[in-house]
């Protein structure tokens, strides 16, 4: 017989045990069409512009990647700016509000701005390959798995999928971010993007772009993870306990609002689990030579969460606003928007859900 629990699916996770199989009797044979599903229809809905998880779809996604993280990111530089120089020179900048008033006083009004084209080309990278490899990798793996584990192991299925796809984001936000912390912390090194580049290169060659990539996923990997994890079954949730309508009754306009909230909600989670890499990340990039673990140790336990503040602002609205503008994109050139997942009718007869 089937197991008629759901504790009894979820005894091996997938994720662990790639071999899991459900068991079942003998029964009569009915002669239906086998159809394999993803976690949304795989034909063009009215209404879409394209198929579900075909080359344009994905394409798409990463060019509202794009926009969702290259204009948050580079919208926010003062305020990044002045975390930055907290987390590298605590005794100077003291607090957020005196980190902007020393850096007004210091370099005026344009200081502020110090670090935006490296941001602004870093992150646009980085949001091609981390909302456009994300679309990938659940498809991928929730094929990988089938249409019930993918629904029962979907929490794992979003970590697995946004893990993947930061490790290469990642690499291509590298150079960038290592020019953007040099140009922010490093009064006098350089002021534009053109002149720190090469001299970056000239004294360090290319290991002065990369050395900054594994403490890089170090903070950016839990971040994403979390990022995407924790909006999908926000979004679930609201829509299940929050919002008094069911999903297809909402306008578009209500479901951005939805998708706004759950973002906000998932940026503070973000912001609190990759607040000490980044600590790490920000003095890397600043000193030649240094070693993660000897900024780590030189930093401390209390070091490493300078800035936090200032980074759960940063990093709350930033998120939003990515969730928003990539949904919006969606919405404007009318992709494919599956709804929250439900469970499968094929897993609702084994527990005995339905007659």
């Amino acid at each position: 017989m089937y197991p008629t629990t759901l504790t009894q699916l979820a005894r091996a996770n997938p994720f662990s045990a790639p071999l899991f199989t459900l068991q079942k009797v003998d029964e009569p044979e009915k002669h239906t069409p086998v159809q394999k599903r993803r976690l949304a229809a795989a034909a063009v809905a009215e209404g879409d512009s394209c198929e579900f998880g075909s080359q344009k779809y994905f394409m798409l996604c990463g060019f509202g990647g794009i926009l969702s993280c290259g204009t948050t990111h580079t919208a926010v530089v003062p305020l990044d700016l002045v975390k930055c120089r907290l987390q590298v020179d605590p005794d100077k900048y003291k607090s957020i509000f005196k980190g902007f008033s020393i850096t007004i006083k210091e370099d005026g009004m344009r200081g502020l701005a110090k670090g935006w084209a490296p941001t602004f080309i870093g992150y646009s990278m980085q949001g091609l390959c981390k909302f456009g490899f994300y679309e990938v990798f659940k498809i991928f793996y929730g094929d990988l798995l089938g249409e019930e584990n993918a629904y029962l192991w979907r929490t794992s299925l979003y970590l697995a999928a946004s893990a993947s796809a930061e490790f290469f984001a990642d690499i291509a936000l590298a150079p960038m971010e290592a020019c953007k912390v040099r140009i922010q912390t490093q009064p006098g090194y350089a002021n534009t993007l053109r002149e720190c580049a090469p001299k970056m290169y000239a004294e360090e060659g290319l290991w002065a772009f990369y050395k900054g990539v594994v403490p890089l996923w170090m903070r950016q990997i839990p971040y994403t993870m979390m990022k995407f994890a924790c909006f999908e079954r926000t979004v679930e949730l609201l829509y299940k306990y929050v919002v008094p309508k069911p999903r297809s009754e909402c306008s578009k306009g209500e479901q951005l609002v939805v998708t706004f909230v759950a973002g906000y909600i998932a940026g503070v989670f973000c912001a609190i689990v990759s607040h000490p890499a980044d600590s790490v990340v920000s003095v890397l990039n600043k000193e030649k030579g240094s070693t993660a673990v000897q900024v780590l140790k030189k930093l401390g336990p209390k070091g490493v969460w300078k800035g936090l503040v200032a980074r759960i602002i940063m990093i709350g609205t930033l998120t939003a606003l990515q969730w928003f503008i990539y949904d919006s994109v969606k919405v404007y050139f009318r992709l494919p928007r599956p709804p929250p997942p439900e469970m499968p009718e094929s897993l609702k007869k084994k527990l005995g859900l339905t007659e």
